[in-house]
Order: structure tokens, then C-alpha cells, then sequence
């Protein structure tokens, strides 16, 4: 992708990340947990270790599936990977309240999750 089709970028130490309109890196190759950091960063949230555990599942799913989830399966893998506590969709929502499975599949430095609006 060109510079001129990216929205922004954003720096983190010392390098520049490409992120594309939405807010999601343009290669996601340049994900890093100081990544995740400093997008978390720009959207007033601090990532908690409930936050990464999240994070860790979007992205074990989309090494798995190659795809980020949308929030059902996202809800299912967090339930099997986390316990069904943690799988429910208050939990996620309390953690995202945006949007669940779109800011975590962001801040996992993953594509944005097709069937999400």
C-alpha cells in the first residue's frame, strides 16, 4: 500500500507505523506489544492483563484461522481458551465497549473482522 493510501501513522519507538483510514496497521508485521500500547494509548484506555488475554486469543485465532473474529466466534474462542466466565459477551464488552471483537482485532494489530460494520 502507498503512503498517500494511508490514513496516518504512528510513531512507536523510533519507527513509524502505517495505519490504514480505520485505524488498523497497514502491515502486520509491525504489530508489537508497545504497538498495542500505544493505540490503546491514543483511545484513552489502559491494557490490562484482562486486555491481553484477549488480545493473546484474537491473535492465536488468527494464526489458527487466519482471520480475525467476529464477536460470535470471538466470544467462543475467548470461552475456550479463558474459561466460560471471561467467554461471555459482557465480559468483552465491559473490555471493549465499542466494539469487541473490532478495537481488540485493532489493538491485536490484526485485520478488521470481516461481517463487522
Amino acid at each position: 500500500m502507498t503512503t498517500a493510501m494511508t490514513a496516518r501513522c504512528l510513531l512507536v519507538e523510533d519507527r513509524e507505523i502505517a495505519l490504514d483510514p480505520e485505524g488498523y496497521l497497514v502491515n502486520l508485521s509491525d504489530w508489537t506489544p508497545a504497538v498495542a500500547e500505544a493505540l490503546a494509548s491514543e483511545e484513552g484506555r489502559v491494557l490490562t492483563l484482562e486486555h491481553w488475554e484477549v488480545i493473546d486469543v484474537l491473535r492465536d485465532f488468527y494464526t489458527r484461522f487466519e482471520m480475525a473474529p467476529a464477536m460470535r466466534p470471538l466470544v467462543k474462542a475467548v470461552g475456550q481458551a479463558l474459561g466460560p466466565e471471561k467467554g461471555k459477551s459482557l465480559h468483552l464488552m465491559k473490555l471493549f465497549p465499542e466494539s469487541p471483537a473490532k478495537v481488540g482485532a485493532r489493538l491485536a494489530g490484526l485485520p478488521k473482522p470481516t461481517n463487522c460494520l
